[in-house]
């Protein structure tokens, strides 16, 4: 969650504090980061609530994009390319931060991310992360839909639970009366 991490402080450096932007924008990180969390942890009970939250922050996501693309247009910036060297070392430093080697035994990042000094520098690395976000929660998405395709709900696999339960039941209460 790099992004959500890193977009408190870019706004705090270059978005003024009155800015109903930086606003959005804090809360378009929250949201992506908060909507996540939920959506797994709904995972176990409601595949439809955990495919609309994922959907949700994946939204959230896109706003804070479009947020960072419209500061690096109004700025007369570059937004880089994906096939830029520097992006790639964004990429790898998202991996490096985001991998579980990452964490202390008490679930601390021991390298943290690092806001850039330049705002141009500093844009493109947060626009990397969502980006990468956005395509890891696309995944996300459609294994969830895959598994509720195949596999069916928490409710629907429940009924059928109970039907077996009862269809049980039933025969073996059947038995009892007919001796």
């Amino acid at each position: 969650m790099t992004y959500r991490d890193l977009t408190v402080p870019f706004c705090e450096k270059w978005i003024g504090w009155k800015s109903r932007t930086r606003d959005q924008m804090v809360q378009a990180a929250r949201s992506g980061k908060q909507n996540i969390i939920e959506g797994v942890g709904r995972s176990a009970t409601s595949k439809k609530s955990e495919i609309t939250l994922l959907d949700v922050a994946r939204a959230s996501l896109e706003e804070l994009i479009g947020d960072y693309e419209d500061i690096l247009r109004q700025k007369n910036l570059q937004i880089w390319p994906k096939t830029d060297p520097r992006i790639l070392n964004f990429r790898q430093l998202g991996f490096r931060l985001s991998n579980l080697g990452n964490l202390s035994d008490l679930g601390y990042l021991k390298e943290k991310p690092v806001l850039p000094e330049k705002l141009e520098e500093a844009a493109n690395l947060l626009l990397t992360f969502c980006h990468m976000a956005t395509y890891l929660l696309d995944k996300q998405i459609a294994v969830a839909e895959k598994n509720f395709v195949e596999k069916g709900g928490f409710s629907e696999n429940l009924l059928k639970k109970r039907l077996n339960y009862l269809s049980g039941s039933r025969s073996s209460t059947d038995r009892v009366g007919a001796s």
